[in-house]
């Protein structure tokens, strides 16, 4: 496969170079199938006029970055003259659709002593485009740092359910009150253009346990799930008109199930146990913490929430890089040798990519084989090695997205968010 364009996705000058460049002149001839990003490596560059995002595209086990003008963010604090920010707004991929695209988080938090929380800004967007979305404040408020992880679904009404989206919802399932037997559903149709509350969603799960979810939420057919790594999966159809919660435990055998996690056992788990989607498929992983370190993968009996899940795969690494010379071998001193789950090869059921240390390492657990491995990300390696949770997120780059809008959400023309491509074909 030829090797994907690169550009500098962190300077203002290589954000002018984007104009029109993924949507006219990236094919899919050109690109990989998909993409791999690191969760929290999303950035605000200095811009004054462009509205598109920068989208330094790579082919994993590289990790590919993305940026977003500030001016698509009301900040408190601008960037002084060197493009530093002085204070403090981290962004995030929060969420990815099964078609490519994606859901970005971005927190001001830069904060005034009557303020009780940072304001947060979300936006739907089309890496290979560029093309932004920015959501409406969630009821009227920018204080919605509560949501922490709400899942982005698409919908193709057409025959077989390919190609480009026609709609979209962005939604998190909560427990109304601890302990509850229903839940509560905030959810953004875009056709609606608005957010709304539903309650009264009966709860799936048994009364004596809640659920603790700890992972990003993850569309799969035509349902948004949320994890609880030690103990099971939550989802809906967050367009129905009267939607319903399924529970799904995860497969049994795992320590830690038979009672609930406690906090700092939650967070550690996180790094061993990965739900995500191949070939259209729910699925579920898991490695050990403890030589040979056995990873485990597993496949849902359907992705309406009512099946069990089959063991596809079992293989234990350490044998399959003993004496292999992988660069990450011997470990660096003072980090932590046991690979973690990265994220699902989103094309191939049998692929699993697994940092270890500050690498990211494929493996066909078919073939029992190291296919790859690279440093995650230049400067950004610290973000793998320090984050407690899965810090990778992959995504597919199908031949359509480049050239496909993003649904429109309400009233149309809303002339704030018009692409670039849209002003510079209407001034010409």
């Amino acid at each position: 496969m030829p090797l994907p364009l690169r550009r500098n996705a962190l300077s203002a000058a290589a954000v002018s170079g984007l104009l029109l460049r993924r949507a006219l002149f990236t094919t899919a001839a050109s690109r990989p199938q998909w993409a791999m990003t690191v969760r929290m490596d999303l950035h605000l560059i200095k811009s004054s006029s462009t509205l598109t995002a920068s989208f330094d595209l790579a082919e994993p086990p590289r990790a590919s970055r993305l940026a977003v003008p500030d001016n698509r963010v009301d900040l408190r604090f601008l960037p002084g003259p060197d493009g530093k920010y002085m204070g403090f707004v981290p962004g995030d991929v929060r969420a990815v659709s099964e078609d490519g695209f994606l859901l970005l988080n971005f927190m001001d938090l830069n904060l005034t002593a009557q303020e009780t929380g940072p304001d947060v800004f979300r936006f739907v967007c089309n890496p290979l485009s560029g093309e932004l979305f920015r959501l409406p404040d969630m009821f009227g408020t920018r204080k919605s740092v509560r949501y922490i992880y709400p899942g982005l679904l698409t919908e193709t009404r057409r025959g077989n359910g390919h190609g480009p989206p026609e709609r979209y919802a962005v939604a998190e399932a909560l427990p109304k009150t601890e302990p509850s037997r229903f839940f509560s559903l905030r959810r953004f149709l875009s056709e609606t253009g608005e957010w709304e509350k539903l309650t009264g969603l009966r709860s799936p799960l048994p009364p004596a346990r809640q659920m603790k979810v700890d992972h990003e939420a993850v569309a799969c057919g035509d349902r948004l799930w949320w994890v609880d790594v030690s103990w099971g999966v939550l989802s809906v159809d967050p367009f129905s008109d009267r939607p319903e919660l399924c529970f799904v435990e995860l497969p049994e055998g795992m320590p830690g199930k038979e009672h609930a996690a406690s906090d700092p056992e939650q967070r550690i788990l996180a790094r061993y146990r990965r739900v995500g989607v191949s070939e259209g498929r729910l699925r579920y992983a898991e490695v050990s913490q403890r030589e040979p370190f056995l990873l485990r993968s597993f496949a849902l009996d359907g992705n309406d929430g009512g099946g069990g899940w089959t063991l596809e795969h079992e293989v234990a690494l350490s044998p399959l890089w003993a004496n292999g010379g992988y660069p990450w071998l011997p470990m660096e001193e003072g980090l932590d040798g046991t690979p973690r789950i990265g994220v699902f090869d989103p094309m191939n059921a049998s692929i699993m990519l697994l940092t270890v240390g500050k690498y990211v390492v494929t493996v066909d657990m078919d073939r029992g084989k190291v296919l790859a491995s690279a440093v995650v990300c230049q400067d950004q390696d610290h973000i793998i090695i320090s984050c407690p949770h899965a810090s990778l997120q992959s995504f597919l780059l199908p031949p359509w997205l480049g050239s496909t809008r993003i649904p429109p959400a309400g009233k149309r023309g809303n002339p704030k968010n018009k692409t670039l491509a849209d002003v510079l074909i209407r001034s010409n």
